[in-house]
């Protein structure tokens, strides 16, 4: 596939290693030559200079036959413009804009093909942002993702010593639960090396355990086989810009939020933005101001700031003065990989959580959902089973007789995705309702035909393979 990436931040510069390593044809603009260099020094890709709302840079890049452009420059305006001027001028079938402003994510005729013809529309710090509500939710969680249009749910946690599963077999964890329920190991990392899931694999303290169970019953799952941290109540979040304005915004009216930044004028916007939030004109750097606002009473330190040595100094120093647990935001990748486990819990890449959003329409077949994992190291896909016995290599089979590549783990499988299921009623009786029937996968699950299957790929080679796997054949019509 030939696919042209406008902007080489770290948006752009992340999509761009996760396709060319999937053996696509892939060129990248941006105006910075500088960037542009550095990317070509690790990366197969050509680069242009230049801005990817002109005409004649689209057409230096290839837009003529391109299939696929994805415009994720740090301007709204830019990728609107390109995106236009890809269907318009070079008929380019199909065309992704990253976007930040709610004026145009919040108008779906705006980005129609009459007027600038975006197929996908991607809000980074959306999608940031509906990531730690999810850790919040589940304090004890490395990672929650969510599949099936959220009736499947895939939680990474750390298997602490005294755990009931440590020391044990896989086996034995159907034994620890209540029979109306059924989990699923869908991984293991083990001192950064993968352990691939069987009956007898003994879990270790210290392990990263990938947990997947049906989402009504996650959460009693999870409670049965580990220690459960306390409901967070009390958040501080360190960082007022996009990212730290829709976390007050959609987490104030659940939780007490006090919102620190630096800049009076961003400030004074964020109290009259917000209703309930506190907001503290301020540097999170600053010991005496944390003191002050009684940081060792807080349940969750966020510091989502643009700065990542300051989001990395201030959730040490939440820490240090006895904050319950730390999350960050780090753009470099070796940053990441490096403060993660110590003062800082969880250190997220802005990129890596991004991207599996915006790889769920770029990749061929029927791939409907896609989660970059343990930093881009491995990845969970949510597969669409077509076609029949005839034309598929995995329709009508056990799973047991495919022929998966080792370091494929199937998870589970959601059949009957178009009906609703009721799995429970809330407080006052209203009741809850699922889309589809969950299935945990065990060795003779048989996949049938629209399936919808949870697949987890320890490695991130192994997901073309995958994907192959559920292409259909010529024999279907």
């Amino acid at each position: 596939m030939k696919v042209i990436i406008l902007g080489a931040g770290q948006v752009g510069a992340s999509v761009a290693e996760g396709l060319v390593s999937e053996e696509n044809d892939i060129t990248i603009v941006d105006p910075d030559g500088g960037r542009l260099a550095q990317l070509q020094d690790r990366l197969d890709l050509r680069a242009v200079v230049g801005s990817g709302a002109v005409p004649s840079v689209l057409r230096s890049a290839g837009a003529d036959d391109a299939d696929l452009i994805i415009a994720v420059t740090r301007s709204d305006e830019t990728n609107l413009v390109a995106c236009k001027l890809a269907q318009t001028v070079f008929n380019v079938p199909t065309r992704i804009a990253r976007l930040r402003s709610r004026d145009f994510l919040e108008n779906a005729e705006l980005l129609g093909p009459d007027n600038f013809a975006v197929d996908f529309a991607l809000c980074p710090e959306q999608v940031i942002t509906d990531y730690i509500r999810r850790l919040i939710e589940f304090p004890e969680a490395l990672q929650v993702l969510n599949f099936a249009n959220g009736r499947v749910s895939l939680v990474a946690v750390r298997a602490y010593e005294g755990g009931l599963l440590v020391g044990k077999p896989l086996k034995a964890m159907r034994e620890l639960l209540p029979l109306e329920m059924d989990a699923r190991v869908a991984a293991i990392f083990r001192r950064e090396q993968a352990v691939f899931p069987e009956g007898d694999t003994v879990i270790e303290a210290g392990d990263e355990v990938f947990l997947l169970a049906a989402a009504e019953h996650i959460r009693p799952v999870l409670r049965q086989l580990r220690r459960m941290m306390n409901p967070v109540q009390r958040i501080m979040i360190a960082g007022g810009g996009n990212i730290g304005l829709r976390l007050a915004r959609s987490l104030e009216k659940r939780y007490e939020i006090k919102l620190i930044e630096g800049r009076k004028e961003r400030a004074e916007l964020l109290a009259t933005e917000l209703e309930r939030s506190l907001v503290l004109l301020g540097d999170a750097t600053d010991e005496e101001l944390l003191e002050q606002e009684n940081i060792a009473e807080m349940d969750l330190f966020l510091a989502v700031t643009n700065d990542d040595e300051d989001n990395i100094m201030s959730g040490n120093l939440a820490k240090r003065l006895g904050c319950n647990r730390v999350v960050a935001l780090v753009n470099r990748r070796a940053y990441a990989e490096m403060i993660e486990g110590g003062p800082i819990d969880i250190g997220i890449s802005p990129a890596q959580v991004s991207i599996g959003t915006l790889l769920a329409h770029v990749r061929q077949g029927d791939v409907a959902e896609v989660h970059s994992l343990r930093r881009g190291a491995a990845e969970a896909l949510e597969l669409v089973a077509h076609g029949d016995e005839r034309s598929s290599k995995v329709v009508g089979k056990r799973i047991d007789q495919i022929d998966w590549p080792h370091g494929v783990t199937v998870a589970a499988v959601v059949r009957n995705f178009d009906q609703s299921v009721i799995v429970g009623q809330t407080d006052d009786w209203t009741a809850i309702t699922r889309h589809g029937e969950v299935v945990i996968a065990h060795h003779d699950t048989v996949i049938q035909p629209e399936d919808h299957v949870i697949v987890f790929c320890t490695r991130k080679k192994l997901v073309k393979k995958v994907e192959k796997l559920f292409q259909v054949g010529f024999h279907f019509l």
